[in-house]
């Protein structure tokens, strides 16, 4: 079965919208962008169609590509929204987690702040960060059980790797990281039953390297032949019980789960005005 993220995606942000619409208001998004590309101003329009269809509002604060840290993190201590979201990758002089760990963790809706990711890592009911978010979708959405599966992570990057790991192994997963500096890629994917890859290495996996009904969860993107392309070959889907396209497969599921989490924390922020208020 070769997922369509878009179609998964249209029933996360439609759940969402309705919840949202129980709301006084419509939950308020901030968006803080210092480092404004192509890449960029793609990724805020495509977030800005997917908050309206979750029934949300999104306000987009631009700042100069020389801010300083000061600044920057001001402007995110000063969001007035019920999740706020720091749009990466930062200018290159500014420290990342420093103005990610600003972000409070009760509007923390990408779970990028040190606070929040403690709390993904230790908790039973915490925020999952979206990409893990959108992994837990695609196998509930493919009837995919976690315990007990050997599981192979490519990368152990911070928002796809080191999550994926943390999240499958609390799953009951026999989890294995292989990076460039360790572990041998062709080896560990030979037995495995589920595979997440965020190595953003283009074909990187080939059919070969998989063994028949394995299930290829692929959320690594980068640029091919001016195509954005996946870390797995397309051709893996043949040997695969489930796979995930590049693009139109993790990509908008997770964005989905973005807002599905902004709505959550604004339900919070709802459920606390409403006990101060009694």
């Amino acid at each position: 079965m070769i997922l369509d993220g878009r179609a998964l995606a249209k029933d996360i942000l439609a759940q969402a919208k309705a919840r949202a619409n129980a709301f006084e208001r419509a939950p308020h998004i901030v968006a803080i962008v210092a480092n404004e590309t192509p890449a960029t101003r793609s990724y805020l329009s495509i977030k800005e169609k997917r908050a309206e269809d979750a029934g949300c509002t999104l306000e987009v604060v631009r700042l100069p590509e020389d801010v300083s840290m000061a600044a920057l993190r001001d402007a995110v201590l000063a969001a007035h929204a019920d999740a706020v979201i720091v749009q990466l990758p930062l200018p290159a002089h500014v420290a990342t987690p420093e103005v990610c760990d600003a972000i409070p963790l009760a509007k923390d809706a990408d779970v990028l702040s040190a606070a929040a990711r403690a709390e993904f890592e230790s908790a039973e009911e915490a925020l999952l960060p979206p990409v893990v978010g959108a992994i837990r979708k695609i196998l509930e959405f493919g009837n995919v059980s976690v315990a007990g599966k050997r599981s192979v992570v490519i990368g152990a990057g911070f928002l796809v790797g080191a999550p994926a790991a943390r999240w499958l192994g609390k799953q009951g997963a026999a989890v294995e990281v292989v990076t460039k500096e360790s572990g041998d890629l062709a080896a560990a994917l030979a037995t495995a039953d589920i595979i997440v890859s965020g190595a953003g290495a283009p074909h990187l996996i080939t059919p070969a390297m998989l063994k028949d009904g394995v299930v290829l969860i692929d959320a690594g993107t980068s640029e091919s032949g001016g195509a954005i392309v996946g870390d797995a070959d397309p051709a893996c889907a043949e040997r695969c019980s489930l796979f995930t396209p590049v693009p139109g497969g993790v990509g908008p599921v997770a964005v989905a789960c973005l807002f599905e989490n902004a709505v959550a924390l604004a339900s919070a922020h709802g459920e606390t005005e409403r006990t101060t208020n009694v």
